[in-house]
């Protein structure tokens, strides 16, 4: 208990450090109208389960995230705290987006919107358009009261997959099914998705072939899904140890490095063709 009430002190004092860095602003406290938009979604990855250190906590320049009133704020760690989808707030910590708008920004010389709508614990399943749970709809929502604000919708991060790792096969058809479902409903038939594979170690699972297969699966992303990538797990560190499916915060940062090199080259490609 005493543990448990000092994570959420310590979670409670890093939100109120983030939201006073916010106010003082480390750029614009109005978005510009030329945002460069990333739909990040997925999973407790995603969501962010890394430790939120001092490091971590500072307000990105040049970066914005949608709010819970569907417009564009300096963005500050945890950046899956306005999910309209997300488990409890002290459960939202460090995920990829951080280091992938960071990253991506100082590439691109542009600002960055990031729209971050994860949820902790989910299968594919539940991401289907039309699933009871509704995610997608949610997620589409939220992406759809970012372009209101102007700017462009760049590309959709997905790392989600702990939950479904031991059927890859049909793990392809859902995710092939769910971006066509966005980019149809967006009207954006050749809008880039980067997939993220899941932990190397599995110790948290006791299925037979672990991750493995999984993450070979996502290797091959391009060959099954049109304008796609991937970014690998490899290297990256435990939040604990390997009975652990999370990353550690070392770990997020890296992968959310890889995420904008892929963000990259994509962008680059989009810029050109215009």
């Amino acid at each position: 208990m005493e543990r448990w009430i000092r994570s959420v002190g310590l979670l409670l004092a890093c939100l109120l450090l983030s939201s006073a860095m916010a106010a003082e602003g480390n750029g614009k406290a109005t978005p510009p109208a030329d945002l460069d938009i990333y739909l990040c979604i997925g999973q407790s990855n995603m969501a962010g389960r890394g430790r939120l250190t001092p490091e971590v906590m500072d307000t990105l320049p040049n970066v914005y995230l949608l709010n819970d009133k569907g417009r564009f704020e300096p963005a500050v760690n945890p950046l899956n705290r306005y999910s309209s989808v997300r488990k409890g707030l002290s459960m939202q910590r460090l995920g990829p987006a951080y280091g992938f708008a960071k990253e991506l920004s100082e590439k691109t010389g542009k600002p960055i919107g990031l729209v971050v709508n994860a949820r902790g614990g989910s299968s594919i399943n539940s991401w289907l358009k039309g699933a009871k749970d509704g995610y997608y709809e949610k997620a589409l929502a939220r992406v759809r009261e970012a372009l209101k604000q102007g700017g462009t919708l760049r590309g959709i991060l997905w790392h989600q997959g702990e939950a479904d790792c031991s059927d890859p096969e049909a793990y392809k058809r859902k995710l092939v099914s769910m971006m066509e479902s966005f980019r149809k409903d967006l009207d954006m038939p050749e809008l880039p998705v980067i997939v993220g594979q899941i932990s190397q170690w599995s110790g948290w699972t006791d299925r037979e072939n672990g991750t493995a297969a999984f993450n070979k699966m996502i290797r091959k992303v391009k060959s099954f899904l049109p304008y796609s990538d991937w970014v690998s797990s490899k290297g990256l560190d435990c939040y604990k140890d390997e009975n652990d499916p999370h990353f550690g915060t070392k770990g997020q940062l890296l992968l959310g490095k890889r995420y904008a090199e892929k963000a990259w080259k994509f962008y680059k490609k989009q810029v050109k063709d215009r």
